[in-house]
């Protein structure tokens, strides 16, 4: 679970720390361009570097400094607790004059307080605290050396938090793009959930108790619902149909056949199901009601936050008036900046004295953070 994220000097987050310590799901809220999407972007390049991507000019441009503000590093710091273990990693990186890419300044992670490895430019110093000495050893400064350590066994520190930062799902779907079909499996979604199926079969695969849940969050928003198929359709590859059943009547669909916000329901179920099949695992969804009906986005919301209310994290953004009231004042966080030159503030809602309910406040825009 993320005990705190900073970030600075990032885009439009300077200086930007999100309190999300200790509370199971949280939403974020604002207006366009306040840096909601921005957070998941930070996310998806601490996930893109635990698995694997290591130079950093893959992972960053200049157009990501704030402002264009050069002077000053981009940095990025978070603490995460695995199964009651602190971590904490750092890493800043700057564009010196006459360089034409980025370099990694400084970079570290901490177990507990000690030291798992640090840096400084090229420089690693590596604690081998199985044989009680260290390890020097220089790193293109232009390397993050995160991907690039090698890992002693899977209880090494740097396994441990590594994989657990691999599989946080961040997620931003485009169901007009997710067909059901599959040539592989997979325990993690993409961005854009377009590898849809090889989730399914590589959920089902590692524990095929999974469709039960799958089966009954699907029953419940969908009455109708009666089976799901992944046939084979040619060498190595399947294709998901969807069965439905009223009376004595039935139709199976193609899933690329169904509704952007039937899509939605599914990836809900797959992702409530991985929760409670290979988690806790960290989750951030950028506005996920976006494809629903207003009828059906409190319920959705709910199950959704309730599912990670028994371990895992979740962090969603919102523009919706029916799905802020499925979050409590004390985890809805408010981003804000008064323009662009400006850099997103956070607040929590609950520190924030309102008119009226928060709803109004928004829609009347008279929500002085």
């Amino acid at each position: 679970m993320f005990r705190r994220i900073y970030i600075h000097n990032y885009r439009c987050l300077e200086n930007f720390d999100l309190p999300i310590s200790g509370k199971p799901s949280t939403l974020l809220i604002g207006k366009n361009g306040s840096g909601k999407s921005t957070v998941g972007k930070a996310l998806q390049l601490l996930q893109r570097m635990a698995r694997g991507t290591n130079r950093v000019g893959d992972l960053l441009s200049i157009e990501d400094f704030s402002q264009g503000r050069m002077d000053a590093p981009i940095r990025f710091e978070i603490e995460v607790s695995i199964g009651g273990v602190d971590f904490a990693y750092k890493l800043a990186l700057e564009l010196p004059a006459g360089f034409k890419e980025m370099r990694v300044a400084e970079e570290s992670l901490l177990k507990n307080g000690t030291a798992v490895y640090e840096r400084n430019r090229a420089q690693v110093l590596l604690n081998k605290s199985s044989t009680n000495n260290e390890a020097k050893f220089p790193v293109d400064w232009h390397l993050v050396a995160l991907p690039l350590i090698q890992e002693q066994s899977d209880k090494d520190p740097l396994s441990i938090f590594r994989g657990w930062l691999a599989r946080m799902l961040i997620l931003a779907p485009i169901p007009s793009l997710i067909t059901g079909d599959s040539k592989g499996d997979s325990l993690f979604p993409n961005l854009e959930v377009t590898n849809f199926g090889e989730w399914f079969s590589g959920l089902l695969a590692h524990s095929p108790a999974a469709y039960s849940h799958v089966d009954k969050y699907i029953r419940q928003v969908m009455p109708d619902f009666k089976d799901i198929k992944n046939p084979i359709i040619a060498k190595e590859s399947r294709s998901i149909t969807v069965q439905f059943q009223k009376n004595q009547a039935t139709v199976s669909l193609p899933f690329q056949e169904l509704s952007d916000g039937e899509k939605c329901f599914f990836i809900c179920a797959l992702l409530m199901s991985a929760n409670d099949a290979y988690g806790p695992v960290f989750c951030f969804w950028d506005e996920p009601e976006n494809y629903l009906s207003i009828s059906e986005v409190g319920h959705f919301l709910m199950k959704l936050r309730r599912s990670f209310d028994v371990g895992g994290q979740l962090l969603v953004t919102s523009h919706n008036s029916e799905a802020i009231p499925q979050f409590s004042n004390e985890n809805t966080l408010l981003l804000h900046r008064l323009n662009h030159l400006e850099p997103t503030q956070v607040r929590a809602v609950a520190d924030i004295r309102l008119q009226g309910d928060l709803v109004n406040a928004l829609i009347r825009d008279d929500l002085d953070p």
